[in-house]
């Protein structure tokens, strides 16, 4: 069964034709890649748009390998345009074309295209659209799925469904896996082998310790008022780490530029009282919090607080 996505649907629809590339973010295994090229291309067909008129490109496949370099693959989409018709261009995982942002501006100068792109959370954040797009990218944010999302697809009762969804969370893999084990492992792996790599590669961070550390601190305390100078005090007098507050912050900076972690900041605060304020840290998911801390701490009201903070953020 097909998870309905139609929140990020409607968000992509009313952005049609305006004038600005498209890029849909989000941490990594969330959905983007089958939001552009399931969802949205089957709207567009069922809209009436001829598949011929919709150019895709998965830039991760092995047999896309060849349009990898930037001005083979603005030539391959040019040749694709036969008239003067609307034509829509789906790119997906365009962080392995080099110097793609100058791709995407050349389509932002043929008058009946409209792009659409994806990008993996190593090399293609929030920050870096801000940065290179420079008011010329129109953002849509995507989430791990929402309750009513997962409970859509899923086979039980509405308690049922929430254990399950508290404990192992929603990522869309974990629809379709039966036992816990396979979820936890998956959950495990996904955090280690690909959220961390990615941050520690990025951001070039050599002490991979203190960042664990930070991780595992942020995980086992959602929803505390905390800030990178009262952390500080924490790594010197547990661990006798020397790190220091500015550090903290630059990986705290990593994780939420990431999508894996979001900062909740109080509404009240004015002036100069934004420095050094406490900051209240959620995990983008709670089953890959969970997964952080081996499923050790499932404190339903600290989980519950956290899926509520991720369903307003949604809406």
């Amino acid at each position: 069964m097909e998870i309905q996505r139609n929140l990020y649907l409607e968000q992509l629809k009313v952005r049609k034709h305006n004038g600005l590339i498209k890029v849909i973010t989000g941490v990594r295994r969330c959905g983007k890649s089958y939001l552009l090229l399931k969802i949205f291309r089957n709207d567009l067909i069922d809209a009436g748009v001829p598949e011929d008129h919709i150019i895709m490109v998965m830039l991760d496949d092995i047999s896309y390998d060849w349009l990898r370099e930037p001005h083979v693959l603005y030539d391959y989409i040019k040749n694709q345009l036969k008239d003067s018709a609307q034509y829509y261009v789906l790119l997906d995982e365009i962080q392995y074309v080099p110097d793609f942002v100058d791709v995407l501006n050349g389509l932002l100068h043929i008058d009946n295209v409209d792009a659409y792109v994806t990008g993996s959370n190593s090399k293609f954040l929030s920050s870096d659209i801000l940065t290179e797009f420079r008011g010329r990218g129109d953002e849509v944010r995507i989430y791990p799925l929402s309750f009513a999302e997962f409970f859509s697809v899923y086979d039980g009762s509405a308690e049922e469904a929430w254990d399950d969804y508290m404990v192992y969370g929603g990522m869309p893999q974990i629809t379709i896996m039966k036992d816990e084990e396979q979820k936890s492992t998956y959950l495990i792996r996904l955090f280690q082998e690909t959220y961390l790599k990615d941050i520690v590669e990025r951001n070039q961070i050599k002490n991979k310790d203190d960042l664990d550390e930070l991780v595992n601190i942020l995980a086992s305390s959602i929803g505390s008022l905390t800030n990178p100078t009262k952390l500080e005090r924490t790594f010197k007098s547990i661990k006798h780490s020397t790190v220091t507050a500015k550090t903290i912050k630059a990986y705290i900076d990593a994780l939420r530029d990431a999508f894996l972690v979001v900062g909740a900041q109080r509404y009240d605060i004015k002036g100069k009282r934004y420095i050094n304020t406490p900051i209240k840290y959620y995990y983008v998911d709670t089953g890959l919090r969970n997964a952080r801390l081996n499923f050790r701490q499932i404190e339903e009201t600290h989980l519950m607080e956290n899926i509520i903070f991720n369903e307003l953020c949604i809406r």
